[in-house]
C-alpha cells in the first residue's frame, strides 16, 4: 500500500510531483520576495546614455538583486526620450507631427522629402524613436523657412 503524503506540495493531482509555487515577486537569485522600488536607471538614446531618475523596479531585500518589468522599462523609455529632447532641444512627436499635416503630407511623402523611410518617420510620430540633432533642423526648415518645401520636391523627386 502506498504511503500518502502528509501534504499536497509538490504533487499534482495525479500523484506525480511538481514544482513548489513560487510568489510572482520572487527573486531569481535566492526566491526571496522582492519588494517595490524606484531608482536612477540608463537608457541609450541615440547613442547618449540619459540617467532617469524615479523609475519603478523590484528589489531584493535579502541579495539585492533587481528586476525591471516590461511597463516600467516603456516608462523608462519615455522619460529618457522626454530628457534627451530637453536637453538637445529637439522637436516632440506632436511638433512633427503638426509640421506634416500643416503641409497636407502623408507620412511616405514626407519621409521620400527627407530622405528617410516611411517607418522611421511613424516612429517619430509615435514618440518611439527620437530625430537626430540634424533631422531636427531639416524638419525645423521645413516648418520655419518658406520655400524649404519646395526646394526638397524639386530635389528630392
Amino acid at each position: 500500500m502506498k504511503k500518502k503524503p502528509k501534504s499536497s506540495e509538490g504533487v499534482a493531482s495525479n500523484g506525480k510531483r511538481s514544482r513548489p509555487k513560487v510568489h510572482e515577486n520572487a527573486c531569481h537569485a535566492c526566491g526571496t520576495t522582492m519588494h517595490p522600488s524606484t531608482a536612477v536607471k540608463p537608457v541609450q538614446i541615440n547613442g547618449e546614455t540619459m540617467r532617469v531618475r524615479g523609475i519603478p523596479h523590484l528589489r531584493c531585500p535579502t541579495c539585492g538583486e533587481t528586476l525591471t518589468r516590461s511597463q516600467d522599462l516603456q516608462t523608462l523609455w519615455d522619460r529618457g526620450a522626454a530628457l534627451y529632447r530637453e536637453q538637445h532641444g529637439l522637436l516632440d512627436a506632436e511638433d512633427i507631427r503638426a509640421i506634416r499635416t500643416r503641409h497636407r503630407l502623408t507620412q511616405a511623402q514626407l519621409a521620400k522629402l527627407l530622405g528617410l523611410g516611411t517607418n522611421t518617420l511613424s516612429r517619430w510620430e509615435a514618440g518611439r524613436n527620437v530625430q537626430t540633432a540634424a533631422m531636427d533642423v531639416l524638419l525645423r526648415l521645413v516648418r520655419d523657412v518658406p520655400g524649404s518645401l519646395a526646394y526638397l520636391k524639386r530635389h528630392r523627386a
